[in-house]
């Protein structure tokens, strides 16, 4: 070996120990923490910035069903002036019972004038206009409600899928850093047969340059592995140096429907969905809109009561004036003015009701492809782990070929990278069938009932 490859060697080994040396005290600043996947949902749930959005609106939805609740309480109103008068010129047309029909003396000297009302009006009436108000404030906290449900299953869905990801870049940076292993110890042992004379250059290059193939391929996992693990402590509200380590044990190859075929989970998708529920709501929130719009044609009818008081000095004191009965009321302009309101509530309801229908399409598209997604994720964890078996046995075949001179170097390095590849495939494969089969109860309306 010349100077020029042991200094190479050297300047390899010094630069590994070093980036081994920042690793190990990178990952020793950092906390360590197992992670289930129940526990990463309930996380994620506490922590999702558009579930709390979705739970304002909840809020805002709950306000107005108690505005709508309060209009049919009674209005009350008090008021009163003090008012200070010029002086005006005052002719009682009063029969002072004098004789000469008409009034004697002078007039009073008014300078100020003060009085209180106080009114109470209680609706019975009003063309429904507050029962249909009340109903479709009520329908529309509901759907407000249901949302809040299918935010909660999007993030529940998102929550596996991420989970999943770490898995795949979890295993994706072992099976690199095994096959780094068995590469390491292959460059030594044909740097050993190229110095005897026993293997030619060339080989040795061929292994030596799949060894740094090996080590980009670690850099680019390690590297997938960091994002993921960022990307899920921010979903769980983690510091950002949290390591976190899954629970392998759930990406078991054994979820299955129990029998139960597409058009059964689509009967369960139309009953369980909760944007279908939620649209539900909303359409008899609209047509609760246009019973209310049209209520506008009629008059209103209401109680009213009141008490008067008046105080002019010189003049007049008034008390104990208590007023009472009933009022009706009839807005002339409705009759041209409501049609275009009725027009617009039932532009409403028909949009919603386009809605429904887009979304019975949209339902039936999704579980058709989620259950066969979920299908194709267990043929090909079948076809991967039969795909295992045969590469590992390619591997020691072509191995021995090489070991006695009977396959080329090429062969073997491909059978090596074939090997790692099946192994990549399935983990890859486990993790993708959780994802799919949680999809699919996603797609049924029933994720969130199968992960409590």
């Amino acid at each position: 070996m010349n100077s020029k490859s042991i200094y190479t060697r050297l300047y390899a080994l010094a630069s590994g120990i070093l980036l081994t040396f920042f690793y190990q005290t990178a990952s020793a600043q950092q906390s360590i923490k197992p992670l289930s996947l129940n526990e990463a949902i309930s996380l994620s749930i506490q922590n999702s910035k558009q579930l709390k959005v979705s739970q304002a609106r909840v809020a805002e939805a709950t306000a107005s069903l108690k505005t709508a609740n309060e209009r049919q309480l009674p209005d009350v109103s008090v008021s009163g002036s003090y008012l200070r008068l010029t002086q005006p010129n005052i002719d009682l047309k009063l029969n002072t019972g004098s004789g000469n029909g008409g009034s004697s003396g002078s007039s009073p000297k008014v300078n100020s004038a003060a009085y209180g009302m106080a009114n109470v009006s209680i609706p019975i009436f009003a063309g429904g206009i507050i029962q249909s108000g009340k109903e479709s404030a009520r329908y529309l906290e509901q759907a407000a409600k249901l949302d809040v449900d299918k935010d909660r299953e999007e993030i529940i869905q998102n929550t596996i899928a991420a989970y999943s990801n770490l898995y795949k870049a979890k295993a994706a940076v072992t099976l690199v850093e095994e096959n780094i292993k068995t590469s390491d110890q292959r460059v030594r042992e044909f740097s050993n047969k190229e110095q005897n004379g026993l293997l030619a250059r060339n080989d040795l290059l061929k292994a030596e340059l799949q060894q740094s193939n090996y080590q980009l391929a670690l850099m680019d996992a390690q590297n997938n592995l960091k994002i993921a693990n960022l990307n899920m402590n921010i979903m769980l509200g983690l510091p950002d140096n949290t390591l976190l380590q899954v629970d392998s044990t759930v990406f078991k190859v054994d979820n299955n429907v129990d029998g139960r075929g597409e058009a059964e989970f689509e009967q369960l998708a139309y009953q369980n969905r909760k944007d279908a529920q939620a649209l539900g709501a909303r359409e008899k929130a609209a047509n609760a809109g246009v019973k209310g719009a049209k209520g506008e044609y009629f008059p209103s009818l209401a109680v009213t009561g009141g008490y008067v008081a008046a105080y002019i000095p010189n003049v007049v004191t008034i008390t104990n004036a208590i007023t009472g009965g009933v009022g009706l009321k009839y807005n002339l302009s409705s009759l041209w003015k409501t049609g275009s309101k009725v027009a617009g509530a039932k532009a409403q309801l028909a949009e919603v009701q386009a809605n429904q229908a887009k979304l019975i399409d949209g339902i039936h598209m999704d579980v058709y492809q989620s259950y066969e997604n979920y299908l194709l994720s267990h043929k090909k964890m079948d076809t991967y782990i039969k795909a295992i078996e045969q590469s590992e046995e390619n591997y020691r075949i072509t191995k021995n070929k090489h070991d006695n001179n009977l396959a080329t170097t090429t062969d073997l390095l491909d059978a090596d990278v074939a090997n790692l590849q099946s192994h990549l495939n399935y983990a890859y494969a486990k993790a993708d069938a959780l994802v799919a089969y949680n999809k699919l109860l996603q797609a049924a309306g029933i994720l969130e009932s199968n992960n409590k």
